[in-house]
């Protein structure tokens, strides 16, 4: 993600609900866009759903910030006709980057068959769109499903041999792991620039889940943290906003390629990081 040996700065929305209107996310937009990030990815719903909304966030984004957007692409519900549907909405707004993700599964829903993991529907991409930029998840822990971490970094290169030509990943909360995660990308030959997802979580039942859903480890001065915070709203938001600073400026200090921020369009948090790590990137 890195160019001419800059560290990429960049950060993450999500469409507003359904019932919602289009536009409640502008305001967000609009105080995120003054960060001047290198890029703002909008997340898809798991099953596809939300997938036009963010083809319209990314296209606002685009056209009336003038900011670079990354489209959100989960392939597991959809079919190929779909996806090349999406790529020619995503072509007519001038769109060229795109996350390719198989997406969560649910047991509610039976799966398209077509891309039955990430490297299916990257590889669809690059040959249907071959001028697309394809960013690949990559999971510093191992992905939640995966009972090995050697088998992790296997398919993670099958993702970047079938064209991903960088890697964005999941939220950690521990250095050391990531670094460790770097050293085994570097062991399979995995070149492409890989940005560091930062969460910075500032509740903690947000924290709960957050664990819950991707196994993160909470390291134990972070445990020490919620301890003490956790039931302090205020406290608890700027102890996390610290801490996620912390975190990015020893990233920055080990060289990382790029920092992603899952802002949950929160522009107060983004805005209080951006702040502090300016003069770093």
């Amino acid at each position: 993600m890195s160019v001419k040996n800059k560290t990429t700065f960049s950060l993450e929305v999500f469409p507003p609900k359904k019932e919602m209107p289009l536009a409640s996310v502008y305001p967000t937009l609009t105080e995120l866009s003054v960060l001047h990030p290198d890029f703002i990815s909008v997340t898809c719903g798991a099953q596809g759903t939300g997938s036009n909304r963010t083809a319209e966030i990314a296209a606002t984004i685009k056209e009336q910030f003038n900011l670079e957007p990354v489209a959100h692409l989960p392939g597991i519900y959809l079919t190929k006709e779909e996806v090349c549907n999406t790529l020619k909405e995503l072509k007519k707004h001038r769109i060229h980057k795109i996350l390719a993700l198989r997406g969560d599964m649910t047991p509610e829903k039976e799966p398209a068959h077509d891309f039955a993991h990430a490297s299916d529907l990257i590889r669809f991409i690059k040959k249907e769109s071959p001028d697309f930029h394809i960013i690949g998840a990559c999971y510093p822990e191992g992905h939640v499903e995966s009972k090995r971490p050697a088998l992790d970094i296997i398919h993670l290169k099958e993702k970047v041999d079938a064209g991903a030509s960088s890697l964005i990943s999941q939220l950690f909360f521990d250095n050391t792991l990531f670094y460790r995660f770097l050293e085994r990308c570097e062991i399979a030959s995995i070149h492409v620039p890989i940005a560091a997802g930062i969460m910075p979580v500032t509740n903690k039942k947000q924290i709960e889940r957050m664990v819950s859903l991707c196994g993160a480890t909470l390291p134990l001065h972070y445990q020490h943290l919620i301890a003490k915070y956790g039931d302090n709203p205020v406290a608890m938001r700027d102890a996390g906003i610290a801490y996620a600073i912390a975190q990015i400026i020893d990233l920055l200090a080990h060289g990382v390629d790029g920092i992603h921020v899952y802002t949950m369009n929160n522009a107060y948090i983004a805005q209080k990081i951006a702040d502090a790590i300016r003069t770093l990137l």
